[in-house]
């Protein structure tokens, strides 16, 4: 997997072969504790960039999880709607994005978090 580029919003987005992965940054998951629920799109789905495409539920908040780029998700990390705890640590994926354009990174997305 490329190195993570991150959004404005703590969204991370890497490439691996064909499919990019996207997930929430580690700054973002300590500010939401203890994760109780997570709801994402399914397989199938079509995203818009800046526009949410899932939503974790801590015992502290609601928070949404907006798409760093269009595309359309290949991929849910099913894992983690069993079990959202797993969401501890940035390594942890949502989906996998086929996008619709590489060039919508370049505006957004950035090596830091």
């Amino acid at each position: 997997m490329q190195e993570k580029q991150y959004t404005e919003n703590h969204e991370w987005i890497a490439k691996n072969e064909d499919h990019y992965f996207v997930g929430i940054s580690a700054h973002a998951i300590d500010e939401l504790g203890e994760l109780v629920f997570i709801d994402i799109q399914p397989v199938g789905n079509a995203v818009q960039k800046d526009e949410e495409f899932a939503s974790v539920e801590s015992v502290k908040t609601v928070s949404g999880v907006y798409a760093p780029a269009s595309g359309e998700i290949t991929e849910v990390n099913s894992d983690l709607i069993d079990h959202p705890e797993q969401l501890n640590n940035e390594d942890q994926w949502l989906v996998q994005l086929r996008l619709d354009s590489e060039a919508e990174l370049e505006d957004s997305a950035h090596p830091e978090a």
